[in-house]
């Protein structure tokens, strides 16, 4: 995995969500992967059910995973997203 979040792509990747998703309460589900934010606003939240990332305030990031391979299947998801849409 790399050491570096790219900011611009996840932020894209999230907007692609909650503009092509379909919404459920307050979170977005598209090609398997919800978007969501905390009630602020200031929190993003980007999972599928084997990885959960949570990107907030000054560009910090946290994933929660448990292999390595699920990490890159997630990332796969995103940047199929962001190529379809």
């Amino acid at each position: 995995m790399r050491n570096e979040l790219d900011n611009k792509f996840l932020l894209q990747v999230f907007d692609k969500i909650r503009q092509f998703g379909e919404k459920k309460d307050d979170r977005y589900l598209l090609n398997g992967i919800t978007a969501f934010t905390d009630m602020d606003g200031y929190t993003l939240y980007v999972e599928d059910p084997k990885v959960k990332l949570q990107y907030g305030f000054h560009n910090q990031y946290h994933y929660d995973y448990e292999s390595k391979d699920d990490v890159e299947s997630f990332e796969k998801k995103l940047k199929q997203i962001d190529k379809e849409y």
